[in-house]
């Protein structure tokens, strides 16, 4: 309790008391701390210090302070007196990290750290405990409080409730030692400047400052696809350099559509041994060594484009083969043995390239220059990245056993869960190269299950490896798709950078379904008290898919001529070269469509699909033999007998009859040209989902899906059929990776405000970029 107060300076006037986040003293801990309107109290005067248990507390001074639970740590702003003679304090919060929405996922962070926050309320003044000596450390120090001066707690970024922001402090504000700065906190902002695109814009490549990216979990693109056509519209030249995928289809689509990328097929386990590898044999052979003449003569010039008549390291003796050079690297385990380890792609003397072999480093012993010559190659042309030389790394890591599809995923403790340890390894692969923008991608699931726990980790490495970071949840549907499609995006940006924001809708969309309520901060939109912007309309199935040409559920070919023009600004935008959409020098390409082949049904399924009526609304409760009661529940109509299909099985399966306790229509649906689908999964199952082709007794095939994820026409896939489904609906939407891209070129210009949310350009897209050649 408080002794007395040391009248040094008063005022008389009333005081209006703002909504606040905190009650008693208590500080809001997480982001759906609720706003209540406080009453009007009547200010007697004002003090400019206090006494309280006999030790003195001035303006600015950190103290810490009873609330309901718990204690808390806050600034004291100001101390007055009420019209009642009660006496209060304004105080500024500060965040420890088990506060903020990381929570339980804090456990590992330095408990000596928190972090700045811009909230203020006013307490009673007995709440007030004890001073404590807080101080404003530099984010480049290394973040243990062994490198920090003495202090109870210290501070290096701010923490703000929206967007789950984690930020560089506001500039301008020194707060060394907890001082008193300006009341209102101001930040100095950048001038936001008028958009430096216009649609259908040429840009020059000499001018534009280049960013290289590695793309993690790469897939067959989607991601670091848009990403690099969206950083195109703010004038940055963002090279995916990089690519990994354990999936070898994937990475021949990426082949296919990327001809200057280093893609490597591989886990994203071994990938990171790998880089760890590499900087160690650069560090030896580059570093240590460059100054040193090889012990032989012999030299490869180029291993990567080394010639059957290059000269060998050794004689030939007997019948040893003669290794002409070394033309890759990699980690893993390369006969199936179990056993790990640095390996290189030999070139043989006297064979081809289809006879190269995977050989262990332990036996190369007698090839080391050629070793040290593919290395210091490998350096000069940046095969590998090394820590530090990265500027953008994105990912989508796998969480399968959050999976709502997976029925036998882990609900109370995710992150124990082997299939969910690609979050954790995305992160450490984060850690070991420090690139200065990070962009994670997941499902919605990472937020729902175990009450957000993996999202809580994700953002808690970030932020305990000195990242600023914000989560944004995002609509695919908002950015001009027929697909609601709600995913999760971590942005990351070290201290040195501006952190990115996120884009706001450009188009109206058809709502699906809603994040968990303790995340409804999070969801990128705009403000329901604002001014209702001028979206443009939603876009339908029909607007994306209408110009194809008809198949049959039997379809086999891979390329066919359109047998139609486009008919919608979208199928117009849709079939626009990659030279328009991936900024190539513009050059005649043929129209082609490429991947128009559904999944083909089974018979007895095919023969269903054809019963189905070409209607709007129609699925399997069309099919003979089924009635629905009043409470919405399908049942076989025992008073007719059972059609039977040629298989002797029933035409309406009972697996349509019990499907979610017999309430759903999605079974055998037709998907209809005015309506949107929830999402694009990896299988069309059309026993579980509405992917029937409004018109023609088939699934939507692998070139319609393609659309409604907005890659363009010109994207091709590879492997069987299943196989590209998988690739597709795995994929980041590519118009809203444009749009992430976009506010990543912008921060990385620094060309934006405080504000966690920035507006595209209009018509931002459909809009397209040729580029010149200088």
């Amino acid at each position: 309790m408080y002794l007395k107060l040391g009248r040094i300076a008063s005022s008389l006037g009333t005081r209006f008391l703002r909504k606040r986040l905190f009650r008693n003293g208590a500080a809001a801990t997480n982001s759906s701390a609720r706003e209540e309107n406080e009453p009007t109290l009547e200010v007697k005067c004002h003090y400019t210090q206090a006494e309280i248990n006999g030790c003195i507390f001035h303006l600015g001074d950190c103290a810490l302070i009873r609330g309901e639970n718990q204690k808390h740590i806050g600034r004291i702003i100001e101390f007055f007196e009420t019209m009642d003679r009660e006496d209060y304090f304004r105080v500024q919060w500060f965040y420890k990290p088990e506060d903020t929405v990381m929570k339980e996922e804090a456990s590992f962070h330095d408990k000596k750290r928190i972090f700045y926050s811009s909230i203020m309320n006013d307490n009673l003044l007995a709440c007030i405990i004890s001073k404590l000596n807080v101080i404003q450390v530099s984010h480049q120090l290394n973040m243990n409080s062994s490198s920090i001066e003495p202090s109870d707690f210290y501070y290096d970024m701010e923490y703000c409730l929206e967007y789950s922001t984690f930020r560089n402090l506001p500039r301008g504000d020194s707060l060394e030692g907890c001082k008193l700065p300006s009341l209102s906190c101001p930040e100095s902002i950048l001038p936001l400047t008028s958009s430096p695109v216009a649609v259908n814009r040429t840009i020059c490549k000499t001018y534009n400052p280049e960013l290289t990216m590695l793309d993690i979990y790469a897939g067959c693109g989607g991601m670091s696809t848009g990403l690099c056509m969206g950083a195109k519209h703010s004038g940055i030249n963002l090279v995916t350099r990089w690519a990994i995928d354990a999936d070898s289809s994937a990475c021949e689509s990426l082949r296919l559509n990327h001809s200057n990328i280093r893609i490597m097929n591989e886990t994203a386990d071994d990938f990171l041994e790998l880089l760890k590898h590499w900087e160690r044999l650069c560090k030896k052979y580059v570093i240590e060594e460059t100054h040193q003449p090889f012990s032989s003569p012999q030299k490869v010039s180029d291993l990567a484009e080394a010639s059957s008549d290059a000269q060998s390291n050794s004689d030939t003796e007997g019948d040893e083969l003669e290794v002409l050079g070394l033309v890759d690297i990699r980690y893993g385990d390369a006969d199936g043995s179990g056993k790990e380890g640095l390996q290189f792609k030999v070139r043989w003397k006297g064979f081809g390239p289809s006879e190269d072999t995977w050989e262990p480093i332990d036996g190369l012993s007698n090839c080391q220059d050629l070793i040290q010559e593919f290395v210091i190659n490998g350096f000069k042309k940046n095969i590998l990245p090394l820590p530090g030389n990265v500027d953008v790394i994105c990912g989508g890591p796998p969480c399968q056993g959050i999976s709502g599809y997976n029925r036998f995923r882990s609900v109370d403790a995710p992150l124990t869960d082997e299939r969910n340890r690609q979050l954790v390894v995305f992160m450490d692969i984060v850690e070991y190269l420090k690139p200065k923008f990070v962009l994670m991608e997941n499902v919605m699931d990472i937020l729902r299950f175990d009450k957000g726990s993996l999202g809580r980790y994700a953002l808690s490495r970030l932020v305990h490896m000195n990242y600023q970071a914000r989560v944004g949840i995002i609509a695919a549907g908002s950015y001009g798709l027929p697909q609601f499609r709600l995913r999760v995006f971590f942005w990351g940006a070290l201290p040195s950078e501006e952190l990115p924001q996120f884009p706001l809708p450009t188009h109206d969309v058809v709502v699906r379904y809603y994040p968990p309520s303790e995340f409804e901060r999070n969801i990128v939109a705009y403000d329901e008290g604002a001014q209702p912007p001028e979206l443009e309309d939603a876009v339908f199935l029909g607007d994306a898919i209408s110009d194809l040409p008809a198949v049959t559920n039997y379809e086999s070919l891979d390329a066919m001529p359109y047998s139609r023009p486009p008919e919608t600004e979208f199928q117009k935008y849709i079939r626009s070269t990659k030279y328009d959409m991936c900024n190539s020098a513009s050059t005649e390409e043929e129209a082609v469509l490429y991947d128009h082949r559904p999944h083909q049904l089974f018979e007895d399924d095919y023969i269903r699909v054809c019963q189905i009526p070409q209607r709007k609304g129609a699925n399997f409760r069309d099919l003979p033999g089924v009635i629905v009661g009043d409470d919405n529940v399908v049942r076989r109509d025992l008073t007719q007998e059972t059609v039977l299909l040629p298989s002797g099985r029933p035409m309406v399966p009972e697996y349509a009859f019990t499907f979610e306790q017999g309430k759903s229509k999605r079974p055998f649906a037709r998907l209809w040209w005015d309506e949107t689908m929830p999402t694009i999964v990896t299988y069309p199952n059309c026993h579980s989902q509405a992917v029937l082709h409004p018109e023609q007794d088939r699934v939507l095939s692998v070139r319609e899906c393609a659309r409604l994820q907005g890659f363009p026409d010109n994207y091709r896939f590879s492997g069987t059929v299943k196989k590209r489904y998988r690739q597709v609906g795995n994929a980041v939407a590519v118009p809203v990776a444009k749009a992430l891209g976009y506010a990543l070129g912008m921060a990385s210009q620094r060309l934006i405000d405080k504000e966690p949310l920035l507006t595209l350009p209009p018509k931002f897209a459909y809009s397209t970029i040729s580029v010149c050649d200088v």
